[in-house]
């Protein structure tokens, strides 16, 4: 039984060799015909995120402005139940 396990698994190891060297062919012969140019970057290059600007320096201070305003009604409601 054992002799079969490793026998089925040397053929997958087998397989999946011949598979990575296929891709690999693959690929190089890919770059080589498109000239070594770089993959696009969809996001970037996207027109969606064409106007958008990346998050500012101080976008914490908005953050934490925010929580502390929510904190802070949280505070008021439950003063005002308690009166």
């Amino acid at each position: 039984m054992g002799i079969m396990v490793n026998k089925d698994f040397e053929a997958k190891d087998e397989l999946t060799r011949r598979i990575n060297a296929d891709l690999k062919a693959k690929m190089e012969a890919q770059s080589k015909d498109s000239g070594e140019r770089k993959d696009p970057d969809l996001v970037e290059d996207s027109e969606y995120a064409k106007d958008f600007s990346k998050t500012g320096r101080y976008a914490w201070v908005w953050v934490a402005l925010g929580i502390l305003v929510v904190a802070g009604l949280v505070i008021f409601s439950v003063a005002n139940r308690q009166n």
